[in-house]
C-alpha cells in the first residue's frame, strides 16, 4: 500500500482550520462547523436516551443518516480540496482503496476518531476499527448500554459511495445505497470500535 498514514497525519494535523464571524470554517471545499465534542455527545445520548424503546431504533437511525449525508458531502470536499491534492494525492496508486487508506489517515489527523480501514472487498464491503472516537466518550453519561457512534457509522457509509456510487451527486443520493453497522465500540467497554459498511 502506498498510503503513508503517519505522514499523512502529521501534515493535516498542522494545518489551521480558522472560522470566520460566522463560526463556519471555510476548509477544504467545505463549510463546518467547531462546537465542542461535549455538544453532539450530549444531544444524541439526550435523544437516544428520551425515547421511547420503540422508537430508539428510528432516532438512532435520524442520526446515523444525517452524519451519512453530511460525510458524503464533506467528504467529496476533502478529497477534491487542495489540501488532499498536496499531501494524499501523490500517494493514491490503486483507485479507490488508496483513497479509502487515506481518507481515514485525515478523520484521525483531524481528531474526528483514530481510525483505520483493516478490510476492503471492492463495492461490497469494509471494515473499520476506532481506536478512540470523541463518540466513546460519554463520561456525564456513564458506561453506555447501545452501541453510540453514529458518526463514525455514517460517514463510514459515505465513504463507500464516494469510492464505489458513480461521480458526485451535489443533491445526494448514492451514499443511500450504503449501510454501516457498529459492532463494537469502546463506550460499552470493548477496545476499540468496528464498523462494518455493506450495501443496503
Amino acid at each position: 500500500m502506498a498510503i503513508d498514514r503517519k505522514r499523512i497525519i502529521s501534515e493535516m494535523s498542522k494545518i489551521c482550520a480558522v472560522g470566520n464571524e460566522e463560526g463556519l470554517i471555510p476548509a477544504f471545499n467545505v463549510f463546518v462547523t467547531q462546537l465542542p465534542a461535549s455538544f453532539w455527545n450530549g444531544f444524541a445520548e439526550r435523544l437516544t436516551r428520551r425515547v421511547s424503546s420503540d422508537m430508539l431504533p428510528a432516532a438512532e437511525y435520524l442520526l446515523f443518516n444525517a452524519a451519512r449525508s453530511c460525510g458524503y458531502h464533506t467528504g467529496f470536499g476533502i478529497i477534491t480540496s487542495d489540501e488532499w491534492k498536496a499531501v494524499v494525492g501523490p500517494m493514491v496508486e490503486k483507485v479507490p482503496d488508496d483513497v479509502l487508506h487515506g481518507a481515514y489517515a485525515v478523520f484521525t489527523a483531524w481528531g474526528w476518531a483514530k481510525s483505520e480501514v483493516i478490510e476492503i472487498v471492492p463495492n461490497e464491503k469494509m471494515v473499520v476499527r476506532a481506536y478512540d472516537y470523541y463518540e466513546s466518550d460519554v463520561v456525564e453519561y456513564g458506561q453506555s448500554a447501545k452501541l453510540s457512534a453514529y458518526m463514525i457509522r455514517g460517514v463510514s457509509a459515505a465513504f463507500m459511495a464516494l469510492a464505489y456510487g458513480g461521480d458526485y451527486q451535489p443533491k445526494g443520493g448514492p451514499e443511500e445505497a450504503w449501510e454501516c453497522d457498529q459492532t463494537k465500540g469502546i463506550e460499552c467497554g470493548d477496545e476499540y470500535g468496528e464498523f462494518v459498511v455493506r450495501h443496503a
